[in-house]
């Protein structure tokens, strides 16, 4: 239950297609300061609840409770923008319930009571700033200059648009549905920072798991067709959810015992039917319909075994990329080999997609050299949605003829294949078009994938996949023992699966990291510290009335240099840094493993408290590196 008055409440929501229940009798309640995630399997019904509730969709029953005034801004997967606005126009449509209150209060005659409550109204909506968070949004965002057309604009400009024009009129109620996809990672961490502090009620679907630790305050499950609600934020809701289902695992356990029991009573056929024997029996009866709770299915392995690397696999030699009269990128090194998995990350448009072309060899660099082994073959998942065939069955789009993919040095049957990718029989006769956004995510990934090979390539590939999947996807790619190339705004995705980063950092400026995201973004920040004992930069001289002097400062202490052990400790600590952080992965991704959840709750309170520890022990040696490295910087 919510703490503050809901200012929407869907109440008792009943859809379903054809035989298939989607909501059953769904409940549920946002309050004003109440940041929800919404969190579920592909195809479970998120996207159709987030339509109902911002009155886009009639439910086939049930209805929806809102506050008097209450205003709701809604950004769908699929948004509709007019084609023959500006970038401008188009945003400040977003604005239109705060314009037409303007408008009203211009219009009509001072000191009426109706003029004071559109001046209040206007103040709580903070409309006068209207135009400031216009600009603010559009700048944050990186949308496209405010007077082009929307029309040419690419798919990812016109989602970053849209999502504008979601945000700036501060609705009461924020519904937002995959609002980080093609977003680049300085957008995502705007957009974080914006809703953390959001006054109103938010509820977001999203896959973006970072996101969702930083800005929820609850996460609500849509679970069998009704919601169930975790307090905190994704990091809690795993933990809670893992208990959950423990405690479920430990009532089936003693619901089969008891029917092993009464059905041994059962057959051994009393002969007094007295009424004590009939109210066993009803009890064993109402066990046995009671059912076991719903077993989720995940997907399997989705990556064919690859072929064998040669002893080169991809070299960049000083590789430079220059575009229109400017450089994107001069002199990049990179060797590959395999079980080398990179991470590329950046703002938009500074040259991620184009060094991915280079390496698939799509074109020449303008300088430098780009060599890939003989036994290399690459596999390229590109973003763009719109290789899928609207008209042709799941099964078909996959097939293109065969009936069996290869998989390694066997063969595996088709729908053996598309199982793997969570569709059913009905499923894999379903037109492309029926499908949901997930589904078409796990169909292009079933059709890629299919190809097999070496070397992956993959632009965005967390995009519209739910969590369970990408779950998946990451301990896929932990274990391929190829090479991976991906480009990928997902922080969460980036700290588990890469073991280097190729960071886009503007002007020209590539820079590689061993490690992952975070220990990246770690680094960047101590480099940019200022050394001890130093000011951060110099301030410019302003005049000002004269003030006492200061008394004295006493002298600095003088900073010792590094002994020769620290020095050995130094060479070998951002290894060590790195061991840590791959063993919080690995328990963070146990901690959530089926055999772990089977083991019953002692088992994930141990759990848990082992990654407490190998957390500690990760804070502790990046404040020694902190410690190290001050003594390095003055001279040791």
């Amino acid at each position: 239950m919510i703490s503050t008055p809901a200012l929407i409440t869907a109440r008792e929501i009943v859809v379903a297609h054809n035989d298939r229940v989607l909501l059953d009798h769904a409940t549920l309640s946002l309050g004003s300061g109440d940041r929800s995630g919404l969190v579920g399997r592909n195809g479970a019904g998120k996207s159709t609840f987030l339509k109902i509730l911002a009155g886009e969709l009639v439910p086939d029953s049930g209805e929806i409770i809102r506050t008097k005034g209450t205003v709701v801004g809604y950004l769908p997967q699929a948004f509709a923008l007019d084609a023959n606005k500006t970038v401008y126009e188009s945003v400040s449509e977003g604005g239109k319930v705060v314009l037409d209150l303007i408008h009203e209060y211009e219009n009509l005659p001072g000191h009426t009571r109706r003029h004071e409550e559109l001046e209040e109204r206007i103040a709580t909506l903070d409309g006068w700033n209207l135009d400031t968070r216009i600009r603010t949004a559009l700048n944050q965002l990186g949308c496209p200059a405010d007077d082009r057309q929307v029309g040419p604009l690419s798919g990812g400009e016109r989602r970053r648009v849209a999502l504008a024009r979601a945000l700036v009129s501060q609705p009461d109620v924020l519904i937002l549905d995959e609002p980080t996809n093609h977003l680049d990672t300085d957008s995502v961490e705007w957009i974080t920072n914006f809703l953390a502090d959001y006054p109103g009620a938010l509820l977001v679907v999203t896959h973006d798991r970072h996101f969702l630790d930083q800005v929820a305050t609850s996460l609500v499950e849509l679970r069998n067709g009704v919601f169930e609600r975790y307090e905190g934020n994704y990091t809690d809701y795993l933990v809670s959810r893992a208990e959950k289902i423990a405690s479920e695992g430990l009532v089936e356990h003693k619901r089969q015992m008891f029917l092993q029991r009464e059905l041994a009573w059962v057959r051994r056929r009393p002969k007094a039917q007295t009424s004590k024997s009939k109210a066993r029996l009803d009890r064993y009866f109402e066990a046995e319909s009671a059912g076991p709770p719903a077993v989720e299915t995940n997907m399997e392995l989705v990556i064919p075994p690859p072929p064998q690397l040669g002893n080169r696999v991809a070299e960049l030699i000083q590789v430079g990329m220059e575009f229109g009269g400017r450089w994107l990128f001069r002199g990049l090194n990179l060797n590959f080999a395999g079980g080398t998995r990179l991470g590329i990350t950046g703002r938009n448009g500074l040259g991620k997609s184009t060094l991915l072309r280079l390496v698939l060899g799509h074109f020449p660099p303008s300088e430098g050299e780009v060599r890939i082994g003989q036994l290399t073959k690459f596999n390229f998942v590109d973003q763009d949605r719109l290789q899928l065939r609207e008209e042709r069955t799941v099964l078909d789009e996959v097939s293109d003829g065969p009936e069996w993919v290869q998989w390694g040095d066997d063969q595996l049957s088709l729908r053996g294949y598309l199982r793997r990718f969570l569709f059913p029989e009905d499923r894999m006769m379903t037109p492309v078009k029926y499908l949901s956004g997930g589904e078409r995510s796990r169909l292009l990934l079933a059709k890629v994938l299919k190809r097999g090979g070496n070397f992956l390539i993959l632009d965005e590939p967390t995009n519209d996949l739910d969590l369970p999947t990408l779950r998946v996807l990451e301990e896929a790619l932990e274990t391929f023992p190829g090479c991976v190339l991906v480009v990928s705004h997902d922080r969460y995705f980036l700290n588990r699966v890469c073991t280097g980063i190729v960071a886009f950092e503007g002007e020209g400026r590539v820079v590689y990291s061993e490690g992952n995201y975070d220990y990246y973004l770690d680094k960047k920040r101590r480099a940019a510290a200022p050394p001890p004992g130093r000011s951060a930069a110099p301030k410019q001289a302003t005049v000002a009335a004269p003030t006492p002097l200061p008394s004295p400062a006493p002298p600095a202490p003088k900073v010792r240099k590094m002994s020769f052990k620290e020095q050995q400790e130094w060479q070998g600590i951002e290894a060590a840094i790195l061991a840590a952080d791959e063993k919080v992965s690995v328990l963070e991704a146990r901690l959530v493993s089926p055999e772990l959840l089977k083991s019953g709750g002692a088992a994930i309170k141990e759990a848990m408290k082992e990654l407490e520890g190998a957390k500690t022990e990760a804070a502790r040696l990046y404040s020694r590196w902190e410690v190290l490295d001050a003594l390095r910087l003055a001279g040791g």
